[in-house]
């Protein structure tokens, strides 16, 4: 496949995906910049920054969209994605502070354990 048909293939399916697919998309993309930075094996790489920094920024997003006063979930559903937010992004933080690899297993789990919920997969 050409590199323009492999974009317009990747442009239709951004745009017909459904909210929850493209969550669980990005999801997996956190996920897998995180496990590429484990394998990398240096913690202090710029592509351990940016995989935190990644990993920060989407669930910021996550964190402020279930706070929205007008987000269509019911509360205990907002409470709960707010709560795993915050853990997220204390992590996150506090992995961009002190990089340790082993801490990274469970950025990479959660990421990958909501992704597969989102697309129905166990």
């Amino acid at each position: 496949m050409s590199n323009s048909a492999a974009s317009a293939y990747a442009r239709v399916a951004t745009t017909t995906a459904s909210p929850r697919d493209i969550e669980a998309q990005t999801l997996l993309k956190a996920a897998n910049k995180l496990q590429d930075a484990v394998n990398n094996a240096d913690p202090l790489s710029e592509q351990t920054m940016q995989a935190l920094m990644f990993n920060r920024k989407l669930w910021t997003i996550f964190l402020s969209e279930a706070m929205r006063d007008n987000n269509p979930q019911p509360i205990d559903v907002r409470q709960k994605i707010a709560n795993i937010s915050v853990f997220v992004l204390s992590q996150t933080a506090a992995l961009q502070m002190s990089p340790q690899f082993d801490h990274f297993r469970p950025l990479i789990e959660i990421n990958r354990n909501i992704a597969a919920g989102l697309s129905g997969r166990p």
